[in-house]
């Protein structure tokens, strides 16, 4: 008996076909992902990590100004879509990848086209690669897989390319096209490749250039634009011509870019405030990007200005400039060598922070704090003559003295002996103390304590240590710190009372910087008045300019950095021209407006000797009249002399009788009166003029009346010469004429100048030597610590033929 079976309807069989295919490409799909998975843990991606690479720093405005290759030797700047010009992506998409955004790694149609051109001629002509696939070949160069015109080649670069596309999204796979792909020797990236073929950034690119970086890395040692300008021309117009085809760019546009010419500069990495890029790569090793102060423009200017200033100096000198913004204490010229790297000048020593001698720098903070303690005002008298503090003698940079001088000479003259005698009264611990508040860390030598030789520049400081203070006299007399970056504090301090910050940005300014017979003579700044003050260390090792305007404190040194002196070289004369010219090249809008003169001072007239105010100085006590400008009203009378018993500055009070003759003690006269006298300083007397010094004369004591402790100053006498002698040379001979003179009745020492200037010392009525080098007048002055002096005058006659 046969049994038949009832057929399965033909709806019930499609559907175990479908479902039996559906199971079999889950299972294939499944397995293909485990296989993905699998190859992707076996090989995996291996991406530059993103801290890697080289390092730029840039100006304020984004321009390189120095790269640090990395360990390889590749100039990268680290960039993305974003800060790169929208020209250069329309192109790079457009030209190389249209559907980067819309395949998944890989372009199944470019590839079909690939591999047929392949099979046509037997090796792979158009790679039909994608964008992702150019960026898996670039971060994976040495792998011996990677053989791009190879069909295996191709395959692996498929591989990777779907893993980077796992693991990453689009723009971070642009990224790191925009970053790793190579343009030629060392340069790898579109913004390195910008800057250095172009000179500019990528986010200012042109059609043309856009078209010429696009087409760059396809081949980029045979295109290279500053090797083969007119292969690269004909490659970038294939791009432009892509692009007008696509209609992307119209066809005028396109035409207006094909005029462009390819013009690009030596490949070169940016080499501008070398110093200080380093100085900041130090100090962030692991930025990438590091954004400085400086301003572009003005710091390539100064670097030239620097470099043909020092052609005319000796060979091993170098120099140093740094400029500051006084109103966010930003610097914008940062020049800490004269040549960089250049062995000769010990280019690699970065000046602005190498700590040197300050020379007089260090004198307006001085005069600043004694405005402020009361002891002056601008028109105080100070007395520049031969004194002995405790041992220490200073002299003045040219070893002439001039007496009695105000505040504004001392200061504007940088006179040394009133300097220190301002120091003494001050105190050296105090003020070093103060200057350390406002920024200036004085270097002393081991064990040493503060001293008196400070304000000659017995101590070191540094350039930026010296800038960040001055910024005080612009500032209301607050200094700060420099800021080479945006991320830096600026630590701003009190250092000086607005009024005396004013007062001595004042004097500073009204200094005429007319060194007679120098380069200066005349000079004027085109943009008003700079206040500047000068400096030079002992030996003519450091020169030394500081200047302040409304906007700008600019800070010059030159010297040589081994420390060698180099005579002749000083603050005046070397380092002030410079400062000049590189303010007369600084803008000066911008900045904020010259202080107004504070509440806190005014002007008031004053008389000398006594210093007090003229309205309240009798007519015959008030020797000479001056306007001064005088902080929180304080009237300070002349300095008190020191260790000069009854001979003694300022107003004495006596008794004289009738004949006007003085009387001590208990001596009496049957008409007598009280005298008042004011008395200059002691040693000042040698340079008044004779009508001031009869003034100031005590009257002689009457007849009978013992000796008083106003004539402790013993009389002196020159002996050797007869006053107003006249003296012939030696006919026939070479040598300068020798004199030997002793001052008869002086006790302890004896200061000896001629015409001014401090010839030596002896010891009470000892003989001294003299030269009088050449034919003229001259005036001898021997003084006494306690005030007593004797002048005589000499006349030299030559006899020689």
């Amino acid at each position: 008996m046969t049994v038949n079976t009832p057929a399965m309807p033909p709806t019930v069989t499609r559907r175990s076909r479908v479902r039996r295919c559906l199971l079999a490409a889950l299972i294939g799909f499944g397995l293909l992902l485990l296989v993905a998975f699998a190859l992707d843990r076996l090989f995996p991606l291996h991406l530059p990590a993103p801290d890697t690479g080289s390092t730029v720093v840039l100006a304020g405005d984004g321009t390189p100004l120095r790269a640090f290759a990395d360990s390889d030797g590749v100039w990268r700047y680290p960039t993305t879509a974003k800060w790169v010009s929208p020209l250069y992506l329309t192109a790079l998409l457009n030209y190389e990848d249209r559907w980067f955004y819309r395949h998944p790694g890989i372009n199944p149609y470019a590839l079909v086209r690939g591999f047929a051109g392949g099979l046509r001629h037997g090796h792979i002509v158009s790679g039909g690669s994608t964008l992702t696939m150019q960026v898996a070949r670039i971060i994976e160069p040495g792998s011996h897989w990677f053989r791009p015109h190879t069909f295996r080649g191709k395959l692996v670069q498929m591989f990777r390319a779907l893993q980077l596309e796992a693991h990453l999204d689009k723009p971070q796979i642009l990224d790191l096209y925009l970053n790793h792909a190579p343009f030629g020797g060392p340069i790898e990236g579109v913004e390195a490749a910008s800057w250095a073929y172009l000179g500019k950034p990528a986010s200012q690119l042109s059609r043309a250039e856009a078209a010429l970086l696009t087409v760059l890395p396809q081949a980029p040692s045979r295109l290279r634009p500053d090797r083969h300008p007119e292969a690269a021309r004909a490659a970038r117009d294939k791009v432009l011509g892509r692009m007008r085809d696509l209609r992307v760019w119209s066809a005028s546009q396109v035409r207006d870019a094909a005029i462009e010419p390819v013009v690009a500069r030596s490949l070169r990495a940016p080499l501008s405030a070398a110093l200080l890029a380093e100085r900041l790569h130090q100090e962030q090793p692991q930025a990438r990007r590091i954004t400085s102060t400086i301003d572009a423009d003005l710091q390539r200017a100064a670097e030239e200005r620097v470099s043909a200033y020092l052609s005319r100096l000796p060979a091993r000198t170098s120099a140093a400039l740094l400029v500051v913004d006084n109103a966010t204490l930003e610097a914008r010229i940062y020049v800490g060598t004269a040549e960089f790297a250049d062995p000769v000048r010990l280019g690699h020593v970065d000046m602005v922070r190498a700590p040197r001698s300050p020379g007089s720098t260090l004198k307006p903070f001085l005069y600043g704090l004694a405005l402020d303690d009361g002891l002056i005002n601008s028109q105080s008298l100070l007395v520049d003559a031969p004194q002995d503090f405790g041992g220490y003698k200073p002299g003045n940079f040219d070893e002439a003295f001039s007496g009695p001088v105000s505040v504004v000479e001392a200061l504007q003259r940088s006179l040394n002996v009133p300097a220190v005698d301002m120091l003494d009264r001050v105190g050296p611990t105090r003020f070093v103390a103060r200057l350390a508040n406002g920024g200036i860390d004085l270097g002393l030598p081991d064990g040493a304590r503060p001293n008196l030789s400070i304000i000659l520049g017995g101590a070191s400081t540094r350039l930026e240590n010296l800038v960040g203070a001055y910024t005080a006299f612009a500032n209301g007399g607050i200094a700060g710190t420099p800021r080479y970056t945006l991320t830096q504090a600026a630590q701003p301090r009190r250092l000086l009372s607005p009024g005396a910050a004013w007062i001595i940005r004042d004097i500073l300014a009204s200094n005429p910087a007319d060194v007679e017979g120098g380069p200066l003579a005349g000079a004027i700044n085109r943009h008003g008045a700079v206040a500047w003050k000068t400096g030079t260390s002992y030996g003519y090792r450091d020169a030394w300019a500081i200047g302040v305007t409304d906007r700008w404190t600019i800070g010059v040194w030159i010297g040589r950095p081994d420390g060698t002196p180099s005579p002749g070289q000083y603050g005046a004369v070397t380092a002030l021209p410079l400062l000049f010219q590189i303010d007369d090249m600084l803008p000066s809008r911008g900045g904020r407006a010259h202080a107004a003169q504070p509440a806190s001072v005014r002007a008031t007239d004053i008389c000398w000797p006594l210093g007090g105010a003229a309205d309240l100085t009798a007519t015959g006590q008030c020797r000479q009249r001056r306007t001064a400008w005088v902080l929180d009203g304080a009237m300070p009378p002349t300095f008190a002399e020191r260790d000069l018993g009854a001979w003694t500055s300022g107003l004495v009070g006596l008794r004289v009788n009738d004949k006007g003759q003085r009387l001590s003690g208990a001596c009496h006269a049957r008409h007598e009166r009280a005298l008042q006298i004011a008395r200059w300083p002691a040693l000042a007397t040698p340079w008044l003029s004779i009508d001031d010094r009869l003034h100031s004369a005590l009257p002689p004591l009457a007849p009978g009346c013992s000796a008083d402790s106003l004539d402790v100053a013993s009389p002196i006498r020159i002996a050797g010469l007869s006053d107003g002698v006249t003296l012939r040379e030696a006919p026939y001979s070479d040598q300068p004429l020798r004199v030997t003179l002793r001052a008869l009745g002086a006790q302890g020492s004896v200061q000896w100048l001629l015409n001014g200037r401090l010839q030596g010392s002896s010891e009470g009525a000892a003989p001294l030597p003299l030269t009088l080098a050449q034919a003229g007048d001259y005036r001898v002055t021997a003084l006494t610590g306690d005030g007593a002096f004797a002048t005589i005058t000499l006349h030299v006659v030559s006899s020689r033929p």
